[in-house]
C-alpha cells in the first residue's frame, strides 16, 4: 500500500434532516442508518482503508466528537483525529489537514470525503481514486469525483465539463449552483454535466498552493502555526485561530477559482443520504414499497413510508401513504415524505416551544 496516500474524511456535519435520529450530540455519521451493523462513518473507513494505510487516513470532526470517533474507529490514534473548535465550514478545516500532512509527508496525495455518504461498488469507487491519484503525482491539479445524473434534481450542485474531452480525467469548465427544475432539465439534456458529489482528490503541493493563490488571509492564518502542527502546541494556536478563520466551503475558496480543475464521471452508485427520502430509496421494501429498518411492522393499506423503530418493536399502520415514521428515544416522528426538507426548520420550532429536544 502506498505511503504516500492519504486521506481526510470529513466529520463534523449534524445531519439536521435526519432528526430525530440524528442530533447535534449524536450526529448520523455516528449511527447504523441503513442497519448494516455497521455506522456510516465506520463503512467510510472500512472503504478508504482498501487503498489507503489506514494510520493514513484523518478525520476531521468538531472537538466535541473526538471521544465518538476513538469509539467507534478503534484502530484510529488520536493524532489522526483533527479537532475544529468552532464550525467554519469546510475550506479552513481542509486547510488545516492539508498543511498537518504535508509537514508529515510533503509528497502526500489526498481524498478529501464525507462520512455519510452510501457506496455499494467500492472497488470502482477506489479504481476512480487510483485515476485521480495517478494523475495528481504527476500534475498541478485540483480533482473531483462528478456523479452521472440519474434525475433533474434540484438538490445538488452541477459540474459542467469540456464536452469535447473524451478522456477519463475531463476539465472543468465552471461548478453550476443547485438548479431550478427547468435548468436542471436543460443540464441533463446538454449531456455535460455531474452532479458534485463533495468528493475531492489533489496533492497538498497543489491544494495548499490553490489556497496560497486564491485564499490569501486564510492560508496566511493557518500556515502561520506550521511550527506547532503535529507538536504539543498545536492544540493551543488551533483554539487562539481556528475561530478567526472565514466560514466559507472549499467549493467557492477554491473550486470555482482555480483553473487547474478535473473531474472524473463516477463508476459506481451514489447516494448522499442527505434525508429521510434518499435513506428510503436505498433500503429494501415489501411488497407495498414500504421500507422498514429494525422494526417489526404490520402495514395494511398504507405504500411508499419508511418506518424506523427500536429493534423487534412492532409498528402497525394503516391509511398512511409516503410517510416518514420515526420512534427514537423520547420522540415518535409521523411526518409527510414530501416535506422532509422542512425537517431542519421543525427543530427549531419544537426547540422554541419545549426546549432542548
Amino acid at each position: 500500500m502506498n505511503s504516500n496516500y492519504y486521506a481526510i474524511l470529513m466529520a463534523g456535519g449534524v445531519g439536521s434532516r435526519f432528526w430525530p435520529v440524528s442530533t447535534q450530540e449524536f450526529p448520523k455519521q455516528f449511527h447504523d442508518m441503513l442497519g448494516t451493523g455497521d455506522t456510516l462513518i465506520q463503512k467510510t473507513f472500512q472503504r478508504l482503508s482498501h487503498l489507503i494505510p489506514k494510520e493514513n487516513i484523518f478525520i476531521l470532526t468538531n472537538e466535541r466528537y473526538n471521544d465518538l470517533v476513538l469509539e467507534q474507529l478503534p484502530e484510529v490514534e488520536q493524532r489522526q483525529v483533527v479537532l475544529e473548535p468552532a464550525m467554519r465550514n469546510t475550506a479552513p478545516c481542509i486547510l488545516y489537514a492539508s498543511l498537518k500532512i504535508q509537514k508529515e509527508n510533503p509528497d502526500a496525495v489526498m481524498i478529501v470525503a464525507p462520512s455519510d455518504h452510501w457506496i455499494e461498488d467500492e472497488a470502482a469507487f477506489s479504481k476512480n481514486v487510483q485515476s485521480a491519484f495517478d494523475y495528481c503525482e504527476e500534475n498541478d491539479a485540483l480533482m473531483t469525483l462528478g456523479i452521472q445524473p440519474t434525475f433533474p434534481n434540484t438538490g445538488y450542485g452541477y459540474i459542467e465539463f469540456n464536452k469535447e474531452a473524451s478522456e477519463e480525467i475531463k476539465s472543468v469548465n465552471q461548478f453550476r449552483e443547485k438548479p431550478d427544475y427547468e435548468t436542471a432539465k436543460e443540464f441533463l439534456a446538454q449531456g455535460n454535466f455531474l452532479w458534485n458529489a463533495g468528493i475531492f482528490m489533489w496533492s497538498t503541493k497543489s491544494v495548499i498552493k490553490a489556497f496560497q493563490n486564491n485564499q490569501p488571509e486564510l492560508y496566511k492564518l493557518f500556515e502561520s502555526g506550521i511550527e506547532a502542527y503535529n507538536t504539543d502546541t498545536e492544540a493551543d494556536f488551533i483554539k487562539e485561530n481556528y475561530p478567526k478563520a472565514e466560514n466559507i466551503s472549499v467549493d467557492y475558496a477554491l473550486m470555482e477559482k482555480s483553473n487547474n480543475v478535473f473531474v472524473i464521471a463516477a463508476e459506481f452508485d451514489w447516494n448522499d443520504l442527505g434525508t429521510w427520502g434518499s435513506l428510503y430509496d436505498k433500503l429494501d421494501k415489501d411488497t407495498h414499497s414500504n421500507a422498514i429498518l429494525n422494526a417489526k411492522s404490520l402495514a395494511e393499506n398504507a405504500e411508499g413510508n419508511i418506518v424506523r423503530a427500536p429493534k423487534d418493536k412492532l409498528v402497525v399502520i394503516d391509511g398512511l401513504n409516503d410517510y416518514i415514521i420515526v420512534d427514537h428515544d423520547k420522540t415518535l416522528l409521523i411526518y409527510p415524505k414530501g416535506k422532509e426538507q422542512d425537517i431542519k426548520q421543525l427543530q427549531k420550532r419544537i426547540k422554541d416551544k419545549y426546549g432542548a429536544n
